[in-house]
């Protein structure tokens, strides 16, 4: 399939007691820590890319629970070998992010990954690369256990 001017992040999550963590990937071709991320192909929406990467990278069923984030990004096109293809005036793409509930389900690696790990959610914000994946994190966190509505530091 042909590459879609789009990026797909998907942060894997269960819950620990009365709160959240996160599955973050260390990727074997770069020194770094995210969560599952991946192209899109031109005949899949942003949800069906995110459940093709989720699977590909981590076993995780197509038929998850996914929760579609309001979190987005754009990233320089330059970052991707399929800039050439798109069009000229491409020169930024949307990443889309999606949360999935995984439970107690073992996820796999891909080779795409050196190793996996279980975050709380501050040690994953202090773990991942982008602040994409934090925004995302973040959002997910507030939505399942919202904090008081004032003006406070995201990150912590």
């Amino acid at each position: 399939m042909t590459r879609a001017p789009f990026q797909v992040l998907v942060v894997p999550w269960r819950r620990h007691g009365s709160s959240l963590e996160a599955a973050v990937f260390h990727r074997a071709d770069h020194d770094l820590w995210q969560f599952v991320s991946g192209g899109g192909e031109l005949a899949e929406t942003p949800l069906e890319a995110a459940r093709r990467e989720a699977h590909e990278e981590a076993g995780i069923p197509l038929d998850a629970p996914y929760l579609a984030l309001t979190s987005t990004t754009m990233l320089p096109a330059c970052w991707f070998a399929a800039w050439p293809t798109w069009p000229a005036d491409v020169l930024m793409i949307p990443e889309h992010a999606f949360a999935v509930e995984v439970g107690e389900l073992p996820l796999e690696l891909s080779a795409e990954h050196l190793e996996m790990r279980w975050c709380a959610v501050t040690e994953a914000m202090a773990l991942v690369r982008f602040d994409s994946n934090r925004h995302a994190l973040w959002e997910l966190h507030e939505r399942l256990f919202p904090g008081e509505r004032i003006k406070r530091t995201a990150y912590r």
